[in-house]
């Protein structure tokens, strides 16, 4: 098991106001005369974790994680039906990073993420290069619909069994399906909506090391999370199909480390390849023997590219 930096408690923390009536809840965490570097959280609607903190050295960075709209502790909650989801896009996101990192006064900050995160992570830097000084992302996803369609309809041949139970007596795009059922009056539709997705979620990780399938009650998190992860991908995201890769010309100066498992099934590992292709100076990372979720090699690769691309400078961009 390779050891993290221990539990660390934020020094300081807030929620932002950004606009639309929505407030995204923020902390900071290590060195407040670090160098700078944000967490982006997957999902969307998973929202962060304590565990994320542990990822930076405490001496060397001021690490930044935040809730995106509508999960974890911003508000309003994406559980609440009365939340408007119309305000909550990629588009509300990157901005709402942007506000973040004027409010705490860094000039530019080191960008990493995990699966969802990757999207905002290049969306983020593909928008605003000049505010980026290096990437790191995992699990790599761009939210086309190729790879969205490949997780909720093409990865049911390896699950035919469990694709059924989630496709239920639905039909064509079940993306789309389950955004209506989430937003549905009936508050038993959308737990029995949000039951379904999450355990299609746990399904497609369930050959991985130290997997589970969801059996508890579903509460605010599970709601949250559904209704927004469908509400995004029956929106493709709201990006232009391939728009990341192609624009990823535009990271040409900004170092990069791509790191992906060669067993993940949620997010095969040919978008990966075909981002550090169009990415001049990417350095792609494949783990022969994980798939979506951490595991000690990917952790390894991360915190060494985190402890390389400290040494580039620690100043706090103020």
């Amino acid at each position: 098991m390779i050891d993290l930096y221990p539990p660390a408690e934020p020094y300081d923390k807030g929620l932002l106001d950004v606009g639309d009536g929505n407030f995204v809840y923020w902390e900071t965490c290590g060195n407040p005369d670090g160098k700078p570097a944000v967490m982006l959280h997957g999902g969307p609607g998973q929202g962060r974790t304590p565990g994320m903190r542990r990822m930076f050295d405490p001496a060397r960075y001021r690490a930044v994680l935040f809730d995106q709209r509508g999960c974890g502790r911003s508000t309003p909650h994406a559980s609440d039906p009365a939340t408007d989801m119309r305000h909550n896009t990629t588009h509300h996101l990157v901005a709402d990073m942007e506000r973040l990192r004027e409010h705490l006064g860094i000039e530019r900050w080191l960008v990493t993420g995990g699966s969802w995160g990757t999207t905002l992570a290049l969306a983020y830097a593909e928008r605003f290069p000049e505010r980026v000084t290096e990437i790191i992302v995992s699990a790599i996803s761009t939210t086309r619909p190729y790879e969205i369609d490949w997780l909720y309809h093409g990865a049911g041949r390896f699950f035919p069994e469990e694709w059924a139970r989630f496709r239920g007596d639905l039909s064509g795009d079940l993306v789309a399906a389950y955004a209506r059922l989430m937003e549905d009056p009936d508050p038993h539709v959308r737990t029995d909506a949000a039951r379904s997705w999450c355990a299609w979620e746990d399904t497609v990780l369930s050959l991985e090391p130290g997997a589970t399938v969801h059996n508890g009650p579903i509460g605010d998190w599970e709601l949250a999370f559904a209704r927004i992860v469908t509400h995004y991908y029956s929106h493709a995201g709201w990006l232009e199909p391939g728009a990341l890769i192609r624009d990823a010309v535009l990271l040409r100066d900004i170092p990069g480390v791509l790191i992906h498992g060669r067993r993940d099934l949620s997010c095969p590992v040919d978008t990966a390849w075909e981002l550090a292709r169009a990415w001049p100076g990417a350095e792609l990372l494949i783990d022969d023997g994980s798939g979506h979720r951490s595991s000690d090699v990917k952790r390894a690769w991360k915190l060494a590219a985190l402890d390389r691309f400290a040494s580039r400078g620690s100043a706090s961009g103020k």
